[in-house]
């Protein structure tokens, strides 16, 4: 009887690590595919080696052992934040993982409480199965990544038809030392455009792309108004905080610098030099990547991968408690990448109301 529990015990052991293992597969940091050794450029990575780590908290954050008694989707859900509402809905949806794009966990903790709102949602995940793991600034300087595409937004075409705004793209701050492939990865996206852009356009697409039909807050050099600024020669992006990305020594590095936020003395240096500081709050400058970009190119991405694993494992598998727990994992062929619904900005803009 006791070796019989033992062999249990040992079993669920080996299934968890190995469960855990081929889950960490799916998570989308690794640049290099899992079997064949060679870059994967169909899928889109965010190599850790690409983050700030001189002040950030990336990778893998929160890794929930298996839990037999609550088996989780082949699901991962995708946040800017992860708040109590949104563990609340990976819970309620049984996903597998949270990528959360800041990380939950930035400094060291003393103690893991239910007081805490952040730490409540840390064990309530990790009861459930469900891990964290968080790219920030790799997501940001990968090419393709989320300075790219707000560049995209403020270059491309005004409204559901129009021109393009052409220009030529740089990286502010290049990595040093990238991994293969990602050569051109960095902080920082400024535009060079070929002819002088209008101001009260790339307000527009800014308003369009991100939909905040309320408006934006926008700084402008003292005495000037947004109809007059029609010579717009350089535009840089920066998401979240970009003050250490957009000034150079208190000085504007663009024209026009577009960022979530930007403290307040930064902005007035920058109008001071001539520049337009255009902010869309923190987060606002992020959120719409996750659906456009990271959701269906991730979710393509890991299908193929849950595919060959499926086919792979299926192949080693015996008749014991463990292997019948991973067939039955394995069966599910469905594999779904889905963006938060409560995930949201803190801020909003509101209007007197009569």
């Amino acid at each position: 009887m006791y070796q019989q529990e033992l062999n249990k015990v040992n079993d669920t052991a080996c299934f968890e690590e190995h469960f855990n293992d081929v889950k960490l597969q799916f998570i989308l940091v690794l640049p290099v595919h899992q079997s064949s050794g060679e870059l994967d450029e169909e899928a889109v990575r965010y190599p850790e080696q690409l983050a700030d780590k001189s002040f950030d908290n990336t990778g893998l954050l929160l890794e929930s052992p298996f839990n037999f008694a609550k088996q989780q989707n082949n699901s991962v859900l995708l946040t800017i934040d992860l708040t109590r509402a949104v563990a609340d809905e990976a819970i309620e949806r049984g996903d597998s993982i949270i990528i959360a794009y800041h990380p939950i966990i930035f400094r060291g903790f003393k103690s893991l409480t239910l007081s805490d709102p952040q730490q409540d949602s840390l064990l309530r995940l990790a009861q459930n199965g469900i891990s964290v793991y968080s790219p920030h600034t790799a997501v940001d300087s990968v090419p393709g990544g989320m300075a790219d595409w707000l560049l995209d937004i403020v270059t491309g075409p005004e409204g559901i038809s129009g021109d393009q705004i052409s220009h030529t793209r740089s990286i502010i701050h290049p990595e040093i030392n990238p991994p293969p492939g990602f050569e051109n990865a960095g902080m920082g996206r400024i535009a060079k455009l070929e002819k002088p852009g209008q101001l009260q356009s790339i307000i527009n697409r800014l308003i369009l792309k991100l939909d905040k039909p309320s408006g934006i807050p926008v700084a402008l050099p003292q005495g000037k108004r947004i109809h007059e600024m029609t010579n717009i020669r350089t535009i840089a992006t920066c998401p979240g905080s970009g003050s250490s990305i957009l000034m150079n020594n208190r000085k504007p590095v663009a024209d026009v610098l577009v960022t979530g936020e930007m403290s307040h003395h930064d902005a007035l240096a920058a109008i001071e030099n001539r520049a337009v500081v255009i902010s869309v709050f923190h987060s606002n400058s992020e959120r719409g990547y996750l659906r456009a970009v990271m959701q269906p190119k991730l979710e393509a991405a890991l299908r193929g991968e849950w595919d060959a694993v499926r086919a792979e494992e299926a192949c080693s598998l015996e008749g014991n408690d463990r292997d019948r727990y991973l067939r039955d994992w394995l069966s599910d062929a469905i594999f779904t990448v889905s963006v938060s619904e409560r995930d949201q900005d803190p801020y909003e803009v509101r209007a007197k109301e009569d």
